[in-house]
């Protein structure tokens, strides 16, 4: 008897041994995406007391009010009224933004696909107006969690939006060819008036009653006679990855990853292509003043899709007196810029973890640095009337004008 259940034991390994056919197991790190609906999404836009800042992005300035987008999350509102204290107000709760601009007590700001409104003539008591929905082309900004081997987009609808994942380790059978692996990246494309100040990285600029707003690869266009009731009347393609947006003489000028795009808006509903510059593939906004445009070009791997990038960051100052054929004319050599900004003969230059640089720029074939703050990842500026406005790191600082350069009167962190 006990023989017989010796050789049925063997039988039965070496029938699992087979039925395995030296099959290889590990464990892996399993993310499956958390997920919600457009609708969702939409429903939960809400004005909220003030918040801490996660991670700040652009700036904006109107009347006596600065407002900070914290990036994909919202808009903080500050009241300037005493620029050497600060307050918060309130806080915009607006997902997947990244831009606001402001004309007649109306805020504009992107929510993914979306344009919506506020109405904020009362700070204090800011209604939420509505949306004009899927106007604006944009891909979803996804963060990957760290240590994960496999994305599990089994079931994921590419009409929702990821919200943050679940992650689980599970056993897997090894394969050659990680067939298991998603390149997740892939699979989830899919000036006149009562009107603020942006910066340079800004992508909405207001023009009298046009709202000019550029997504991925196009300008749209929305009329906003109507304040509160915007209306996209049309839109046009520019490039692919363009940037920012920036207005001088009835002429739009977009900064793109590959380029310099000038667009004329005397028919301000029909942006009518002038001229491009092209330059390598960069991070590029662009600023103008007169004949000269002012374009900063960041090297590294988030500018590049990941791909090495072996040219160095850079100022280009181009030459764009004739506007049908702009001609680089200049350029320095830069460490990390971001933003730029002009007043006068002052050139103000956020140089990343190098601070903000200020230059004289009267001379531009030998531009003189006259001073360098190292203010925390200088990101971006808007150069005032009365006052120079700086984000970075989670920090607003506010500068005053003097005759040889600019100093600090205060620095206001959120958090």
């Amino acid at each position: 008897m006990k023989l017989h259940h010796f050789i049925l034991g063997m039988v039965c390994c070496l029938f699992l041994s087979c039925s395995d056919d030296d099959k290889q197991y590990e464990l892996v790190n399993v993310a499956t995406p958390i997920t919600i609906t457009s609708a969702e999404l939409r429903a939960s836009i809400e004005v909220q007391s003030p918040k801490s800042m996660v991670q700040s992005g652009k700036i904006y300035a109107y009347e006596q009010y600065i407002f900070i987008n914290d990036v994909d999350k919202g808009v903080h509102i500050i009241d300037n009224r005493n620029p050497q204290q600060p307050t918060l107000v309130n806080f915009l709760k607006i997902p997947y933004n990244k831009d606001v601009s402001v004309k007649g007590n109306y805020l504009y700001a992107d929510s993914g696909k979306d344009l919506v409104v506020f109405d904020i003539s009362q700070v204090n008591n800011i209604q939420f107006v509505g949306h004009v929905e899927n106007v604006l082309n944009v891909q979803q900004t996804v963060d990957y969690p760290e240590g994960v081997d496999i994305y599990n987009l089994e079931n994921y609808n590419y009409e929702d939006i990821i919200i943050g994942w679940d992650i689980v380790v599970e056993q897997r059978e090894i394969q050659d060819d990680n067939m298991y692996t998603i390149d997740l990246a892939e699979a989830a494309s899919d000036g006149g008036g009562n009107t603020g100040s942006g910066g340079s990285l800004a992508r909405f600029k207001i023009v009298d009653n046009y709202l000019y707003a550029v997504d991925i690869n196009q300008i749209n266009v929305f009329d906003i006679q109507n304040l509160e009731a915007p209306v996209k009347v049309n839109e046009e393609y520019v490039t692919w990855e363009s940037e920012t947006i920036f207005y001088q003489d009835n002429k739009l000028f977009i900064g793109s990853r590959t380029g310099m795009y000038i667009y004329d808006i005397t028919n301000p509903s029909s942006p009518t292509f002038i001229s491009s510059y092209d330059h390598m593939k960069f991070c590029d906004p662009v600023v103008v003043d007169g004949n000269y445009a002012y374009v900063t070009l960041r090297a590294g791997s988030s500018c590049m899709n990941g791909d090495f990038q072996t040219l160095e960051s850079r100022l280009e100052i181009i030459d764009i007196s004739d506007i049908y054929n702009p001609q680089l004319v200049e350029t320095y050599f830069m460490d990390e810029p971001y933003g730029l900004g002009i007043k006068g003969e002052k050139l103000f230059i956020c140089d990343g973890a190098s601070g903000l640089k200020v230059y004289n720029k009267q001379d531009i074939s030998n531009l003189q640095l006259t001073q360098n703050f190292n203010t925390n990842e200088a990101y971006d500026v808007i150069p005032m009337q009365d006052k120079l406005l700086l984000i970075g790191g989670n920090t607003l600082t506010q500068y005053n004008y003097t005759a040889t350069g600019i100093e600090v009167i205060s620095e206001f962190t959120i958090q």
